[in-house]
């Protein structure tokens, strides 16, 4: 069993499972809030988390900038204004109507770097090294027994906790959930590498036969490179080299671009699946524990952030006594989030299965679509607000206004943006000068704003940038 146990017991409010973008976003919040948060890594402090993410998308750079870390990341990262999902199809990202009108490529440990910063200096206390042993909820807490790099047992009690320890989650699994799919792609070759050409245009991707490769600048001279071989499917283990690379991107793309000195390159298969409930008592579950899909537009680690924020005020709110419902606003937590990790699945899948069509049947259908999106501007427009986050939004209750549980813009107000107002956690109640709407119930803590313009109506805006409530004055 390893080393005794030291029967410690380490209090908090929220035990966070997992230091990736999710886990860290959620106890930067939480911490920010003035919570007890204790998170648990496995990796040792200071390990650089090299793995796939490295697209950032409007609405998350949205969340990011109502924490006031935005700007700093896209000061550090390469805005990409149009992004190509295979040939012909790709999308304007100039169009949004946002304040970052396009995709940030950025790898994940930039992201990282920011939202453990941000953790700490709020107070977010970290146990790097340390693995999750076994895992139990009463009615009133969570019992978590840890385990370090030399065997030593802890423990610790919290009110709630939250796996997001990824794919290969302990906390989905000491709680016996299922996580149903299987893999979409097998054999996928990763590397960041230097070329000696740049391409003409990027991102680049493109499906030829039996092969597909993606390339996107990665920021200090080095290049992303993803590629696949139909007729080379081989386990993880197989090792990866820049020669089979290069080779899979000359068959996709026409050119290896002059592909050298590969700092880190690796194979691995990508699953689709969803965990059935992302709420089980007092255990949550966000990000790649909760689900996960294709790497086709870069989707993943945004939806995971995306999670976080939306758990994060309301764990807050319970922890705080600011609600009258405690259970229902947990629960909407999976209500509201399920939904949106199965159109991502759903999607993402759609896109990777156009991108490597390979039959004449398959080919002619792809053709069809593409054209077809560039063609019809309402559909463009929807699949431009799936990939980047701008169109989600939350099912609103019957009889409520249209604008109910969409996603608020970054209005202009009299007291300054509305992000950076959300920067405080709390909820935003605009409205016209020298009125207060009581019907839009807003809690005693909101900040008041403003209208900037003439308009005579009111919203009341969740700390996650949500509409709650939209009515006249």
């Amino acid at each position: 069993m390893g080393g005794a146990s030291t029967g410690t017991a380490t209090d908090a409010d929220v035990l966070v499972v997992g230091a990736g973008p999710t886990g860290l976003l959620l106890a930067g919040d939480l911490a920010a809030a003035g919570l007890r948060v204790t998170v648990v890594e496995r990796r040792p402090s200071g390990t650089s988390n090299l793995t796939r993410a490295f697209a950032v998308h409007a609405r998350t750079l949205e969340l990011l900038d109502a924490r006031d870390l935005a700007d700093e990341l896209v000061s550090r990262g390469t805005p990409v204004a149009r992004l190509r999902l295979f040939r012909p199809l790709s999308l304007d990202l100039s169009r949004l109507r946002s304040r970052f009108p396009f995709v940030l490529i950025t790898p994940q440990y930039e992201v990282e770097r920011l939202l453990e910063r941000r953790a700490r200096a709020a107070g977010a206390v970290f146990r790097h090294g340390t693995r999750l042993a076994d895992l139990t909820q009463s009615s009133d807490e969570v019992i978590a027994g840890l385990r370090d790099g030399e065997g030593t047992r802890s423990t610790v009690h919290a009110r709630y906790a939250v796996g997001a320890d990824g794919v290969r989650s302990s906390v989905r699994t000491l709680l016996g959930l299922p996580f149903p799919g299987g893999s979409v792609i097998r054999s996928m070759i990763l590397a960041d590498v230097r070329l000696t050409e740049e391409p003409a245009q990027l991102p680049l991707a493109n499906g030829v036969g039996d092969v597909f490769a993606f390339i996107a600048p990665f920021g200090g001279g080095w290049y992303r490179v993803m590629g696949w071989d139909r007729s080379h499917q081989v386990p993880d283990s197989e090792p990866a080299d820049l020669d089979e690379l290069r080779d899979i991107t000359r068959r996709a793309l026409g050119s290896d671009h002059g592909m050298r000195d590969a700092r880190w390159i690796s194979r691995f298969h990508s699953d689709e699946r969803q965990v059935p409930a992302y709420r089980q008592g007092r255990v949550f579950l966000a990000g790649d524990a909760a689900h996960v899909h294709s790497p086709a537009g870069g989707l993943g680690m945004n939806t995971g952030l995306q999670d976080a924020a939306n758990l994060s005020w309301k764990l807050a709110s319970v922890l705080r006594g600011r609600t009258a419902d405690p259970e229902a606003l947990l629960d909407s937590y999976h209500s509201e989030r399920y939904p949106v990790g199965r159109m991502v699945l759903r999607s993402s899948g759609g896109i990777v299965r156009l991108a490597m069509a390979h039959t004449p049947a398959e080919l002619a259908l792809r053709s069809l679509i593409a054209h077809a999106l560039q063609a019809a501007a309402p559909a463009s427009a929807r699949v431009l607000g799936m990939v980047s986050g701008i169109a989600v939004a939350y099912a609103r209750p019957f009889g409520s206004h249209p604008l109910t549980g969409r996603r608020a813009p970054d209005l202009r107000l009299a007291e300054g943006r509305l992000y950076e107002l959300l920067r405080k956690g709390e909820f935003v109640l605009v409205s016209p000068e020298g009125v207060t709407p009581a019907a839009a119930l807003a809690p005693a803590d909101a900040v008041r704003a403003h209208w900037a313009s003439d308009r005579r109506d009111a919203l009341l805006i969740r700390p996650d940038g949500y509409i709650a409530w939209a009515g006249d004055c």
